[in-house]
Order: C-alpha cells, then sequence, then structure tokens
C-alpha cells in the first residue's frame, strides 16, 4: 500500500554543461523516466538546451554553481572573490576550502547566485526548483544564502539527506561524500519559513547509477516525496571545464530508459513527476 504513495521526481543534473550532456538528458526524458533537469545557467550550450527542453516539455529548475570554471553570471568586477580571474573555481573542493577560510564573500555569493536564476529566466526557463551543483548548497553559510533566495522566490530546494546504507560499505568514497552530505542536511535548523525541501537520493550511486543500482535505488524509497538525481549522457564526452570528470553517463542513459526500470516503477506503484506537479498536488 505505501509505494502507491512514493511519488518521485528523477532529476538529471548539468544540462547545458556540454552537448553530450544535453543529449542523454533530452533522450532520457523523451524515451525514458526522467522527468525534469536542472540547468547549469552560464554553460555554455545553455541557451540551446533550454530551448530544446522547452521545446519537448522538460521541467527544468536551477543548477546554482559555485565551481566547475565557469564564468559567473555576475559581472566579474562585481564579484572578484566568487570568481577569481573571471572564472568560479574548480572543484568543489577549491570553493569550500576558500569559502571556509573567509576568502568568499557571502555578499558576492548573494549577487552571484541572484544573476544566475535572472540568467536562466532570461534563456526562457520557467524554473521550478533549485539545487545546488555539486552540492555546495549545504554548505555552512552557503546554505542561508540558498535557503533565503529559495524563500524569496517561492522555490522548493533539493535536500540529499538519504541516510546510509549496508551497501554502501563496497564503494567507501561514494559512501563517505553521501554520509557528510546527509549530515549537513540535517544540521539545525530542520525548517526555514516559505522553504519546502524535498528529500534526495542518488548522491551514492552519483556516475555509477547503472541498471543494478537504479532499481535498488527504487526498491529502498519509502512513502513520500523524493527526489532522485542522475546523470544521463551519450557516450563519454570531455568536459573542457572540469577535464579530470569521468561518469558513467551511457549507463546511466541506458538504465534510465530500461524497459525493466519502467516496469517495475509501474509493478510498485510509484508515480514520476516534475516538482511543479509535487506542489500542484500538495
Amino acid at each position: 500500500m505505501a509505494r502507491s504513495l512514493t511519488r518521485l521526481v528523477v532529476n538529471a543534473d548539468d544540462l547545458g554543461l556540454h552537448p553530450s550532456l544535453d543529449a542523454g538528458i533530452l533522450r532520457a526524458h523523451r524515451e525514458g523516466i526522467v522527468t525534469s533537469a536542472t540547468l547549469l545557467a552560464m554553460g555554455p550550450t545553455a541557451p540551446e538546451a533550454a530551448g530544446r527542453a522547452r521545446e519537448q516539455g522538460l521541467a527544468v529548475g536551477l543548477h546554482l554553481a559555485l565551481s566547475t570554471r565557469l564564468a559567473p553570471a555576475a559581472p566579474v568586477h562585481a564579484v572578484p572573490s566568487v570568481a577569481p580571474g573571471g572564472r568560479l573555481r574548480g572543484s568543489w573542493a577549491d570553493f569550500a576550502k576558500a569559502w571556509l577560510a573567509g576568502a568568499v564573500r557571502r555578499e558576492e555569493v548573494e549577487v552571484e547566485l541572484a544573476a544566475q536564476l535572472k540568467r536562466a529566466r532570461e534563456l526562457g526557463v520557467a524554473v521550478d526548483h533549485l539545487d545546488g551543483h555539486q552540492h555546495l548548497h549545504l554548505l555552512p553559510g552557503v546554505r542561508g544564502v540558498v535557503e533565503a533566495l529559495a524563500a524569496r522566490e517561492g522555490l522548493p530546494l533539493r535536500w540529499p539527506d538519504a541516510l546510509p546504507r549496508t551497501r554502501w560499505l563496497r564503494a567507501p568514497g561514494p559512501a563517505l561524500k553521501a554520509t557528510v552530505l546527509a549530515a549537513l542536511a540535517r544540521l539545525p535548523p530542520w525548517s526555514t519559513p516559505g522553504v519546502r525541501r524535498v528529500s534526495a537520493g542518488g548522491v551514492f550511486e552519483a556516475g555509477r547509477l547503472d541498471e543494478r543500482a537504479l532499481l535498488d535505488a527504487l526498491d529502498a524509497l519509502p512513502a513520500g516525496d523524493f527526489e532522485l538525481g542522475c546523470h544521463p549522457g551519450e557516450g563519454a564526452p570531455h568536459v573542457p571545464e572540469d577535464p579530470a570528470w569521468r561518469y558513467g553517463w551511457q549507463a546511466e542513459l541506458d538504465a534510465l530508459t530500461s524497459p525493466r526500470v519502467k516496469a517495475v516503477l509501474r509493478e510498485r506503484g510509484i508515480e514520476l513527476h516534475t516538482y511543479g506537479s509535487l506542489a500542484s498536488a500538495a
């Protein structure tokens, strides 16, 4: 009975970053179970990707970015500590170190994230939720900035708070990352007026969400509203903004379009939703 009460958003990250990733995301929506994507508004392919998503009815949120060597959405002179040298920092770790050392100004983060939302809307995106690229929206201090933006705009937030499971022991690195993020997500305050948080999984499986892993993730879903994050793409692209990045994009695309996965969703009564349809049915 509980299975029929599970409502799931399947959200693909990094729309607008690379043509192969865009193609995989759009195909996973047309032919598979992806219901939503989040746009990197400053990504090199963002204008075309936003247009194609709109044409095929793919719901789109905003992937708030503070890393991955993208040019900022705000004027460079307005955010020098966020984008030293005219680019965002190379990795989540680089940003986190600078932020925790006090080298990044909070007011500049506010300016940059607001500019990213403005840019997405200028590209024609009806933004329906916010989340953080590399989950930096959970970082103490940054979290308050993002929650204030979400409250002001009336947008729900992805909240990756999935607790560790026994099978995570077979991959200590991803398990540690997912556990740290869940701990950050569960720090007080647990609620912010005007902000709706949607529990999200997929951090442990990121880049390795093949069919078996996807079926395991679906099997673990209890009743309630959830997001499952994913990273489909075609082939094995080289992403200039993050040249060392290696994910199993094609394996994720294959899993997300798998007839077996679709059958399991039907059998278990898991309803597919967008953030918008979750809100309208609430």
